[in-house]
C-alpha cells in the first residue's frame, strides 16, 4: 500500500505541476487576443498566424489541463447522490467510473490518435491557411499527451479510491490533504 500511496502522490504532483504551468497560457491567450483585436480594429492590421496562436493555446490549455482539472475534481459531475455520500461510496463510484468510463474512453482516443499524429508528423503538417502556423504536427501531438495524462490521473484516482477503501491513513477521495479539508 505504501508503494501505491507514493505512486498516487507522484502522479498527482506531475499533473499539478503541468496544470499550473499550462494555466499561464490563459494569460498569454488573453493578451494575444487583445493584441489581435486592437491591431485589427485599431490599426487595420492582422496576420493569420497570430490568430491561430491563440486558438492553438486554447486547445493546449483544454487538453493539457484536463488531468489537472480531474485531480482537483473540477469536471462536471451529477452530485445528486455523490456529494452527500460516504467516502467509501464515493471511492466505489470513482473506481467504477475510472475502469468502466474514463480509461476505456481515453484508450480509444489514444488508439485512434496515434496514426493521426504519425501521419501529421510524417509530412510535418502545417496550417492549411495561407500565412498560418507551420507546426500543426506539434499541436496534434498534444492529443496523445492528453490521453496519457488523463489515464495516469485516472489510475491515480483509482489508487486513491483503493487506499480509501483500505482505510490507508492520510487519504480521502478528495485530492487535498486531510488537514486542508478539515481546515
Amino acid at each position: 500500500m505504501h508503494f501505491l500511496a507514493r505512486l498516487v502522490r507522484g502522479i498527482d504532483r506531475l499533473n499539478d505541476v503541468i496544470g499550473r504551468a499550462v494555466s499561464w497560457l490563459t494569460l498569454a491567450m488573453v493578451l494575444t487576443t487583445f493584441f489581435v483585436v486592437v491591431a485589427r480594429y485599431g490599426f487595420a492590421w492582422g496576420r493569420v498566424w497570430i490568430q491561430e496562436t491563440y486558438v492553438w493555446m486554447h486547445g493546449a490549455v483544454f487538453m493539457l489541463a484536463a488531468a489537472y482539472t480531474l485531480l482537483h475534481d473540477g469536471h462536471v459531475r451529477v452530485d445528486v447522490f455523490y456529494r452527500p455520500a460516504s467516502e467509501r461510496f464515493k471511492a466505489w463510484v470513482n473506481l467504477v467510473g475510472v475502469f468502466c468510463l474514463l480509461l476505456p474512453t481515453v484508450l480509444v482516443v489514444l488508439y485512434y490518435s496515434i496514426p493521426y499524429v504519425q501521419a501529421s508528423w510524417s509530412r510535418f503538417e502545417m496550417s492549411r491557411e495561407a500565412g498560418g502556423l507551420r507546426g500543426l504536427f506539434l499541436f496534434k501531438t498534444i492529443i496523445p499527451i492528453f490521453c496519457v495524462l488523463m489515464a495516469l490521473q485516472g489510475l491515480s484516482l483509482a489508487g486513491r479510491s483503493i487506499l480509501v477503501l483500505r482505510r490507508f491513513p492520510g487519504f480521502t477521495v478528495d485530492s487535498r490533504p486531510i488537514a486542508e479539508i478539515k481546515g
